[in-house]
């Protein structure tokens, strides 16, 4: 009898969809001076925190040999989140979210130690000149020597309890980051694209690096990324394949200067230099006064009083350095200028994130974002190239699912400056976003968070993943002490804000570096590696952005593992969560409220069905879902076809 009178409601169900209210206007944006997380309370474990529309489920420290040396990226496998850490690798068990356990912390000291996965196999970055090949801690004292490990490591983690080291692969930069290509054409290997950007390695350490060469010379290690091939059969087999220039032709990458926030910090710096009589110099490049660095001043001092005989500078010493001070910063400043100088070439990629199903990459190259075809994995090619004053470095890419959009992150001070002040830009150390048209990037709007964090926090936009909120572009951002950010980007030209967590700084007097490094949706939860602290789970919650429909839809993914940086396409099962989510995005749209609830009735009464009786029932839901054509054609079609896919199959 219920089938009969849907029927029969058909028609003016139909009519009544096609009448939908205009779009709303987006809210107008908040004002980051009356944000709620301003000034809160201080402390490590102890700090104030602001929540909004997230449950932070729990909140897992650091084991002890880990707890206040540095969190770095994540990976997922299974039910276990692998954590990098400066001094090696943390597995964390979630079966349980709201309990997560320490399965082991392996001890193997590097930088940055970011991580990644591919079935039994795990991934570790290496760049600084600590690593030895044999993860032990002390470092290597020599300047040239076999032991030290700057590249990437190679572990088998089919015991994940028991991690084993089966290869370290050697490049010529180390590895700052790195990113695991799986070629859909090839099942025998992956590829590391190789993310280095520190100094290049003496030949005598490592064959092959060529430091002196110009930049356009093929035997040139400069301006390449590595990339290495791991033959799964045999992954101690790894090693460098190609050394791919991406960036020929580029010109020098457009900067900004200070920052209000920045020069009001450099005077205060300055008038307490000059007050106590630390060395000041001027900078060549802006012509302001600049307080020289100490790793450049005790060097000098030290060498003026080993040429008189003496260990300890005096005064006569700091006299004598004064004069020569100049000369050096013009010498550092004219090798970082750009032309002459190779230093400042600036053009290694710091992140590079793939796309398989869609053969492309978004490179985040320091001073450019990349669009690159990766149809051949060891030969990538460069399709597009952007620049933007307001990026002082390009940190990260991520696509959204369709490939139509990407947004690069701006890691404007490096991660560990305060960069989210009052007296800093909106436009600057945040994110850039760009429909991709024609295999080109065209710009549409910067996101940064809208609060305002202290000078004690370092915040700027950092690590972060989509979550699969069906039709629509959502994102979960790291913005380190400016906490976890999460917004919806679907228009480009208007992202905002939609979730967030946030705690005060570490310290209320003086700059500790804290906060979230990298955080990323897997399975329903929302993974943050806390830089001093641990690791934190959260979970969305039903809020005026997000449907508890649309967080059952995306609840609906499930994935065997996750390298954020390997981004996978987004796929939805067949699910009435996922019919739901887009009837409430109709909703959102404009669509009359009578006929979206006359829907919604047609899919419940569907959903309580079986059998036949179902496939009835989901007819009546697709012909009734055509009239919400008028308030949103695209989205319509999405609702139509996850109705269809809930019929049983013909008895």
């Amino acid at each position: 009898m219920h089938l009969t009178r849907s029927r029969v409601a058909l028609a003016g169900v139909a009519l009544t969809l096609a009448a939908c209210a205009p779009s709303r206007k987006p809210d107008p944006a908040p004002s980051p001076a009356a944000d709620p997380r301003n000034n809160l309370k201080a402390g490590l474990f102890d700090a104030g925190e602001y929540i909004s529309n997230l449950k932070v489920v729990s909140k897992a420290v650091s084991p002890p040999g880990f707890l206040g040396i540095t969190n770095s990226d994540l990976a997922f496998t299974g039910n276990y989140v692998i954590q990098g850490n400066y001094n090696g690798p943390v597995v964390w068990d979630i079966s349980n979210p709201a309990k997560p356990e320490l399965v082991v912390a392996y001890e193997c000291p590097a930088s940055q130690n970011d991580v990644s996965v591919y079935k039994n196999l795990m991934f570790m970055s290496a760049e600084a000149q600590n690593g030895r090949v044999d993860c032990k801690p002390g470092g290597v004292r020599e300047a040239v020597s076999p032991e030290r490990m700057r590249g990437v490591r190679i572990f088998d983690i089919s015991n994940i309890k028991e991690p084993k080291l089966v290869a370290n692969v050697q490049t010529c930069r180390g590895s700052h980051t790195h990113t695991v290509l799986e070629d859909p054409k090839d099942r025998a290997n992956v590829y590391i694209y190789v993310s280095g950007s520190s100094g290049i390695r003496p030949k005598t350490e490592l064959a092959g690096c060529e430091g002196d060469l110009a930049s356009d010379d093929p035997n040139s290690s400069r301006l390449r990324i590595e990339i290495i091939k791991v033959p799964l059969a045999n992954p101690s087999q790894a090693a460098v394949v190609g050394r791919a220039n991406i960036f020929a032709g580029l010109g020098p990458a457009p900067s900004h200067g200070l920052s209000d926030a920045d020069k009001a910090a450099a005077e205060q710096q300055l008038a307490t230099a000059r007050r106590t009589g630390a060395f000041i110099a001027r900078n060549p490049q802006s012509g302001a006064d600049m307080v020289v660095p100490g790793q450049l001043v005790r060097p000098m001092l030290d060498s003026i009083a080993r040429a008189r005989g003496a260990s300890t500078p005096n005064a006569a010493d700091s006299a004598a350095a004064r004069p020569l001070m100049q000369a050096a910063m013009n010498r550092i400043f004219s090798g970082a200028a750009g032309g002459g100088g190779r230093g400042g070439e600036r053009s290694q990629c710091h992140d590079i994130t793939v796309y398989p199903a869609l053969g492309l990459a978004g490179g985040a190259c320091e001073g450019h974002g990349l669009l690159l075809d990766i149809s051949n994995p060891a030969n990538p090619v460069r399709l597009d190239a952007v620049a933007d004053s307001n990026f002082a470095y390009w940190h990260s890419a991520t696509f959204n699912n369709d490939g139509t959009q990407i947004l690069f992150s701006d890691e404007w001070g490096g991660g560990g400056a305060p960069k989210c002040r009052a007296g800093d830009k909106p436009e600057w150390g945040a994110n850039a976003i760009f429909e991709i048209v024609n295999r080109k990037m065209v710009f549409k709007s910067y996101y940064k968070i809208p609060t305002y964090q202290s000078s004690n926090e370092n915040c700027v936009a950092h690590n972060g993943s989509l979550i699969p909120i069906p039709g629509r572009d959502v994102m979960v951002q790291a913005w380190y002490q400016g906490g976890i950010s999460v917004f919806d980007w679907t228009d480009p030209a208007n992202p905002k804000e939609i979730a967030s967590f946030d705690r005060g700084p570490i310290d209320g007097t003086r700059m500790v570096s804290g906060g979230s490094w990298s955080v990323y949706w897997y399975n329903g939860q929302i993974v943050s590696s806390e830089i001093a602290r641990g690791l934190d789970v959260a979970q969305l919650v039903p809020s005026p952005y997000i449907t508890q429909n649309e967080i059952d839809a995306a609840n609906t993914v499930k994935w065997s593992e996750l390298n954020a940086q390997g981004q996978p396409k987004i796929s939805w099962p067949p699910s009435f969560a996922l019919a739901k989510a887009y009837t409430d995005q109709l909703e959102r749209k404009g669509c009359a409220a009578s006929a979206v609830s006359a829907l919604r009735s047609q899919i419940t009464e569907a959903e309580k069905a079986s059998g036949a009786a179902r496939n009835t029932a989901l007819t009546a839901a697709v012909t009734a879902a055509e009239g919400a054509r008028g308030c949103d054609g695209k989205k319509t079609d999405l609702l139509k076809t996850a109705l269809q896919d809930l019929r049983s199959p013909a008895m």
